[in-house]
Order: C-alpha cells, then structure tokens, then sequence
C-alpha cells in the first residue's frame, strides 16, 4: 500500500469541513452534519462557521429538559419523527442528538439539553427520540458518551468513577438506545474517563459499546475532543469532527507500524454504511406537522407543583394582572450549540389575551439585561393591587445558564425574587410560572405563593402551551425528571461537584438524584417523579404474576377519581430489601403516561426482566442477580408510593468465584469451603467464641489466605486446593 493511499485514508477519517465529511468515490458522498438535539441548526451558504449567527430556520421542539417531563415515549418519538422531517427537508443526512447525559448535579450549564437524573427515564426517552428521527432516513446520535455531567473543564477534565456506578448510572441510557433503538451513530465526551480521553478509550468505544453492546455504527468525536487522532482511531474512533489537519500523525503511526491499516479500513468501511443507510429517500411531514407536535410536548411538559386552588384561570370576571418579562419575550431553548433559529415564536402573554377574550393587564416588571430597575418593579406592584391574580413570570436568563459554564447556585435573580415579595404584599393571589434549563430553588418562597408551574423551556409553542394549561383547557401531565432539593447542600453530589485540579471524583457513587435522596431520607422540596393535575387518582388492585426465573408481571387499575380529564404517569419501582451489596432504597424500573376521562380506569401493566433486579458486580464485570426479597413498587412519584408487593427471588445461580485473598465471611457462603471452616473451628480454643466475641468479626473479614500465618493449622496448599475445587464446582462459577 502506498504512502499517498494510506494520506488518503487518513484525510478520511476527519471531516471536510466543520459539518461535512469527506466525499471518495461515488459509494461515499460527503454527509452533512447538524447540531438539533431540539431543532436544526444547520447553517446557510453565507452562515458563520459555527452556524449559530445564521442557521437556517427550523422548528424549536422543547428542549430535553422539557422532554423529560412529558415522561411519554410515544411522543417523543413524534418529536424524533419531525426532527427527521426538518432534517430530510434541509438535506442533512446526519442529525447531532439526543444529548442524554446524566444530571448528576442540578448546577449542570447543559442541564437544558438532557432528559433526566435516571438512567431508565432518559434510555427510554431517548431510544423513542432516536427511533423517530431514523424513521425517516436521518441517523441519529446519541451524546455525548460517556460521563460527560459538567461543563466545568469539560474539555479535559478527568472524571474519577467507580465501574459498578458507570454501569448502573452513566452507561446504562447508552445501552438501552444501543440494544433497543440501534442508532446509525455515535458522539464521543470530550472528557477523560478514569484517566483516558473518552474518543481514545478503547473500553469505551470498543469493548463496551461495540463487543458487549453490538453496536454497529459509526463513532464521531464532539467538536474538538480528539487529542491524539493516532490513538483515537486505534480506540474505534470512526470520525473526527471537525477536522484538525493532523492526518499527518495517522499516517506516522501507520508507517510506523503503531497503527495497523486495518483500523483505518474499518473507520472508512463504517463510514458507507452510514451513507448508505441514509441515501433512501422517505415520506415527509410539513412543517405545520411539525409544529403541532412541538406545541403538544410543550403542553405535556409543563408541570404543576403547588396549586391553592387558583388554577385553573377559567373565571372571566377575575382582575388578572400578567407581571414579568418572560411573558412578553420568552426564554424558549438554552444556549450555545443547541441554540435554533425558530419558524415562529408564540408568547404567553399575546395568547392569554387571545385565548380569554378580556383584557389581560401587563406589566414587565423587571430587566432580562441584569440591570435592577426599580421604576419596573413599583409599576407591577402598584398594578397588583387593582388585580385578583398576578401571573408572575420569573426565570432564569439567557446569560444565567448555558453550554460552556455550570452554574454557580440554584436562586432566581436577586430582582425577581425582591419583587415577587412585594407581589405577595399586594393582596392578591400570586401564580408563579417559571422558565429555566435547570432546576431553582423554590422552597424559599413557595410558601408564599398560591401556586407554582414549572414551565422549562418550551420550545417555539411554548406561550401558547402554557396559556392552554393556566386557562384549564389542558389539565398539567408532567412530571419531574428531576428532584427539587431544600438546600444545594442537599444534593449528593454537592461535595465532589465539579472538582478541581482538573479531575472530577464521583464520591456519590450510584447514588445520584433520587436514589441519593431517598436513601438518605433527606427532605427535598419536590421529589422526583412529582407533578400535580386538575384532576385526582385512584391507584387500585396490583397483581404480581411469575413469568419465569427472576421475571414477574405486574398490573393494577388506574382510576380518574376526579371531574376533569388528565394525564397521570404511573411509576414502578423496584426495592431489594436483602442484597450483597449496599443499593438505593429503590430504582425506577418502568413508567406509563395514562389520560383518563373523569371515571374512567385503565390497566396499567409491566414486566420485569432479570436486569431489573440486577446490580453490576463490579470485582467480577458482570449484572448479577442476588437471592432475597424484592419489594415492588407503584406509584406517583418516588416519595409517594401508592402500592406495595413482594417478590422472592433465588437469585441467578451465580456464585462468586472464590479467590486466595477472598475473606473468611465470603467463604462461608460457598458450600465448597465447609470442610475447611469446620477444620478451623476445629483448631481454634475451646470456649475462644465465647469468650472474645469480637474476634469473631475480625476473622470473618480477614483474607483467607492471611490465616495460613496464624498458626491454627491453614496451610497455602489447602486454600488453593480449595479454591480450585470451588470455581471448578458445576454449580459454581467458572475457574477464574
């Protein structure tokens, strides 16, 4: 093979341009890429490089955080379906989304652009969103893998994580959208990994996601995250985006013979694929499609968490008064690559007016610049106090929250928060409806107010989803995907977020979100899970049905026990009260959205498979399935348990292999070593148990091997005797 092919192959494993791939041949065209987790961004001819100046226009679909809120597959797959749509129609074959990064901490600057604090949650979500874009010929790609949690030094931070928390926590969304929705590609972290790039992590991009996962598409870099192209495309880095103009390395390492050719054949093999997979042509949707879907997410996403009794607004003769600038220019998507230029924009306050047909009072009553202003918070003050309910619009501003920086603490503009305590001195009742990517805090004011929407950031529709919800002709169905914490200090990650020093150490280990707080018993203001409606729910009649070795059915009856129509979502969670090892109090194991007319009931059912009772056995690299009792759980939110079952489970049958340093207590639950134990008994003084009772729990956690020097007749020869006739045992695990 010649210099100048091996240089040609090399050019071909980055792109062309900042959103295009290299074109060879007439098998592969150049591919088209575009940022659109929630919309298009895809650039003009005369755009910027980056395409945010001048993207073209595109339908802004809420963004994840709202996503994850509606809590309903089916039509994020609806959403996913018109992304492809807008896709196909601006010729982009290669759409850069879902993000679907954990939020480990709620202080996240790209909290905006993922679904939820669960790994069950988002890998559902996810896969929907996934399998609609695909629908119509546009590969999705799930990112940014993997344990990307922070914008903090994310370019090279090195994030410090247990196996057994990157499998049950940061990996498991990737491969459920991996095994269940089969994406064409895939976007690599810019992070490190337990000390290695994650675009050069070959356990990673190789062992995990395409040997164990079966993942059989291609792998793009974030924009920017290679380090050494060499050492990436030997990982299983397919292509680098942009291109860097080092191609130069990949050809030294080759002729070198640090790189074998053959990987670069791969990367470009994978890159045909992707092509073909996206030259069919599909049947579209239109835009008006489009944006109908948008304005029903952002109607499910919006969620009620405090309600007096003022909602829903469908009183004529109520003196409304609309205060805060939101209303009148929404905050709609985050900021930074996510960011798309809209078809069309509705506000909250235009379609209140619209909607109830009276006179809707404004006042703006503050700055989205920063700037205090005084006169603004005087007018909306004085206004109220002719008003019988003051719709205060309150969030964070563009500049508060963002892609490139994490955010400093979870409290609303100091202006706001001064006029909404003016506001409640008015007389009037107050309705806060927030906009923000990330949670706030609202347990200091809540109390204060006579109810609290968390409206997100809704995407183009948003105003007028949100002015359906206050007015009642939608009753609220989100939920949140993340818990509401009293205190930032509350949250498990407080202490270890965002690191320094350039590395990151994840000290809550798999206790992340509501799997921290609910084992800790630590109050929160809003649990996970939680939102109101305008109606209320019966949970009835669970039944649990074995279908097969660590499997069971469940069902049980959802009621509308109330005079209005609405959505609940019905969540199950599982709980091990006997385990191995230290686990969450319970997991989200499965969740349905329901919308039931008044009186209506609907079976809800699920079934739980043996990963949903495993934990990820960390010393030995496999889902394991411990013997014991396993609570399960039904639900409205994980602190509000409606119904209670128990199953047995005898576990899977596989025993840990017995190793040399293993200690005295694991040995004794292995049948295979009791002739030893009993030979030590038999060595030890008579009345000893007795008589130091202590000792008895220093032994048991000592190393079996350890005892061979204390004299009571334990050689090394008899322990590794014992050892190999354990791991040889036919109802033991393999030798090891």
């Amino acid at each position: 093979m010649t210099e100048t092919t091996i240089q040609e192959k090399a050019r071909l494993v980055a792109g062309a341009s900042t959103w295009k791939t290299v074109a060879s041949g007439s098998d592969l065209p150049a591919l088209l890429l575009a940022d659109g987790p929630h919309g298009l961004r895809s650039q003009g001819a005369e755009g910027d490089s980056l395409g945010i100046g001048d993207s073209l226009p595109a339908v802004c679909f809420p963004p994840a955080v709202a996503l994850g809120s509606t809590w309903n597959p089916e039509l994020v797959e609806r959403v996913g379906a018109a992304l492809g749509d807008e896709a196909a129609r601006l010729g982009v074959q290669v759409l850069l989304g879902p993000g679907m990064n954990i939020k480990r901490s709620p202080l996240g600057g790209r909290n905006f652009e993922y679904f939820s604090e669960d790994p069950r949650l988002t890998g559902e979500l996810a896969t929907a969103l996934v399998r609609g874009i695909q629908s119509r010929g546009v590969a999705a790609t799930p990112k940014h893998f993997a344990a990307n949690n922070q914008e903090t030094d994310r370019m090279r931070v090195d994030v410090t994580v247990s196996r057994r928390a990157l499998r049950e926590i940061y990996l498991s969304a990737f491969e459920r959208v991996v095994r269940e929705a089969k994406p064409w590609a895939l976007m690599s972290a810019y992070n490190r990994v337990n000390g290695v790039f994650a675009s050069e992590n070959r356990w990673l991009l190789d062992e995990v996601l395409r040997e164990q996962w079966g993942f059989d598409g291609l792998v793009m870099s974030d924009w920017g995250a290679v380090d050494d192209p060499a050492a990436a495309v030997a990982a299983g880095l397919d292509l680098e985006m942009p291109p860097s103009g080092r191609h130069d390395r990949i050809v030294s390492a080759v002729t070198g013979g640090r790189l074998d050719e053959s990987a670069l054949d791969t990367a470009i093999e994978r890159l045909r694929v992707l092509a073909q997979r996206t030259a069919a042509p599909r049947p579209l949707g239109t835009v008006e499609d489009a944006e109908q879907v948008a304005l029903e997410a952002a109607g499910e996403a919006i969620t009620l968490l405090k309600n007096d009794g003022v909602l829903p607004l469908e009183d004529g003769s109520v003196r409304l008064l609309v205060v805060g600038e939101f209303a009148r220019t929404p905050r709609f998507q985050g900021g930074g690559s996510s960011r798309v230029r809209p078809t069309a924009v509705t506000n909250v306050l235009d379609s209140l007016r619209r909607m109830s047909g009276g006179d809707v009072a404004f006042c703006p009553g503050f700055s989205l610049s920063g700037e205090v202003d005084e006169a603004l918070a005087d007018a909306a003050v004085e206004a109220a106090r002719d008003a019988d309910v003051v719709l205060a619009f309150l969030g964070l501003p563009d500049h508060a929250e963002s892609e490139g920086f994490d955010r400093a603490g979870l409290t609303l503009p100091a202006d706001q928060l001064a006029l909404l305590r003016r506001l409640g001195e008015s007389g009037a009742r107050v309705i806060v409806v927030l906009s923000n990517g990330g949670v706030v805090d609202v347990a200091s004011w809540r109390d204060d107010v006579d109810a609290i929407v968390e409206g997100w950031l809704l995407g183009q529709a948003g105003g007028t989803a949100m002015a359906e919800v206050l007015l009642g002709r939608v009753s609220p169905s989100g939920r949140l995907a993340e818990s509401i914490p009293l205190r930032l200090e509350d949250t498990p990650s407080h202490l270890t977020f965002p690191g320094r020093d350039g590395q990151v150490l994840y000290g809550e280990d798999v206790y992340v979100g509501y799997r921290g707080y609910d084992t800790r018993a630590v109050e929160v203001a809003y649990p996970f899970g939680f939102g109101l409606s305008y109606t209320s729910f019966a949970y009835e009649g669970l039944e649990i049905e074995p279908m097969g070795p660590n499997s069971w059915s469940v069902s049980m009856r959802l009621r509308n026990a109330g005079v209005r129509a609405g959505g609940e979502v019905v969540q199950l969670y599982v709980a091990a009260d006997s385990s191995a090892v230290d686990r969450p109090v319970h997991e989200l194991r499965g969740f349905r959205k329901v919308f039931l007319e008044p009186g209506e009931s609907r079976t809800v059912s699920w079934e739980l498979e043996p990963r949903d009772f495993a934990f990820w056995n960390a010393r030995f690299e496999r889902w394991q399935v411990a013997p014991g009792e396993y609570r399960i759980e039904v639900g409205a939110s994980s602190r509000d348990i409606r119904l209670v079952g128990t199953v047995h489970s005898a576990g899977d049958g596989v025993r840990d292999p017995l190793r040399l340093d293993s200690t005295l207590g694991e040995w004794s639950a292995h049948p295979v070593s009791a002739p030893l134990l009993a030979q030590m008994r038999a060595a030890m003084p008579a009345g000893a148990a007795e008589a130091a009772p202590e000792l008895l729990e220093m032994v048991r956690s000592t190393p079996v091997i350890k005892l061979t020097t204390w004299g009571i007749g334990v050689t090394e020869e008899t322990v590794r005797d014992v050892v190999a006739r354990a791991n040889a045992d036919p109802e033991g695990d393999e030798p090891r």
